[in-house]
């Protein structure tokens, strides 16, 4: 699973971009984090001809952009268009999840406040029958203008899977599984599988480790006891067109 997983990308201060296109087997989309505190409270970089997505998993920060300052505390979420300037600082401490992908239409900054993300049915809800519960918060999804990026966090029960029913939507997204707030020991179980599930790609997954899915069918299961808990980012193939959540080929056999 060499290809498809790569391990610890939260462990660094600073800004870090774990993976992106040309070096991994996405083709749109590219992830990073940004941890800033103790010595190093600031940050700047442009996102030229990129669309960037910003979500806070641990602590606060604020975010300059476009000429606007935006407080992040955890789950909330910023859309910056391609070519702008952004600058992250805190006086504490404060873990963004970074994302991004090319675009060429133009979209506008937004931010996404958790309070509102929850407060709407179609963005904060539980899904899955039983042994399958998860909570799950669409962040950067039809509540935004953008271009490729969907994203947001999914968060099992005790011992639950989540992507359940299988599903796969390679045509029109690929997706990177980002796991946070899981501190040691817990841990979950990533498949990945295209056809037959027997052979499958099966990996052990921590806080803080990523998983590429470029396609396939991806459930993943918490241990006993412990949730699952992701991050997930999608960017769509085809620009505006593509860029749709829960469009998805569930594998007939575990749909109920």
């Amino acid at each position: 699973m060499s290809e498809r997983l790569v391990r610890d990308t939260a462990s660094q201060m600073g800004r870090h971009i774990s993976i992106r296109p040309g070096s991994s087997s996405m083709r749109e989309v590219s992830y990073g984090r940004i941890r800033l505190g103790g010595a190093q409270k600031e940050v700047s970089f442009a996102n030229e001809g990129q669309e960037t997505g910003l979500i806070c998993v641990q602590g606060e920060g604020v975010v300059l952009a476009g000429g606007e300052r935006f407080v992040m505390t955890p789950q909330d979420a910023l859309y910056v268009p391609k070519g702008t300037l952004i600058t992250v600082q805190t006086d504490g401490e404060v873990d963004l999840v970074e994302c991004s992908a090319p675009v060429d239409g133009e979209y506008p900054l937004q931010f996404v406040s958790v309070e509102d993300v929850r407060a709407d049915e179609k963005l904060h809800f539980v899904a899955g029958s039983a042994g399958a519960h998860r909570e799950i918060n669409i962040l950067l999804g039809s509540n935004i203008q953008a271009g490729r990026l969907v994203a947001g966090v999914t968060r099992s029960l005790p011992g639950n899977w989540t992507s359940w029913p299988p599903h796969e939507h390679a045509a029109m997204l690929e997706e990177i599984y980002v796991y946070i707030d899981m501190p040691a020991p817990s841990f979950g179980l990533q498949l990945v599988y295209t056809g037959e599930i027997s052979p499958a790609e099966v990996e052990v997954v921590r806080e803080g480790d990523a998983v590429l899915l470029p396609e396939g069918y991806h459930p993943n299961v918490a241990i006993p006891g412990g949730t699952l808990n992701f991050v997930w980012i999608m960017a769509a193939h085809r620009e505006v067109v593509d860029r749709k959540w829960g469009v998805v080929q569930v594998d007939r056999r575990y749909a109920s």
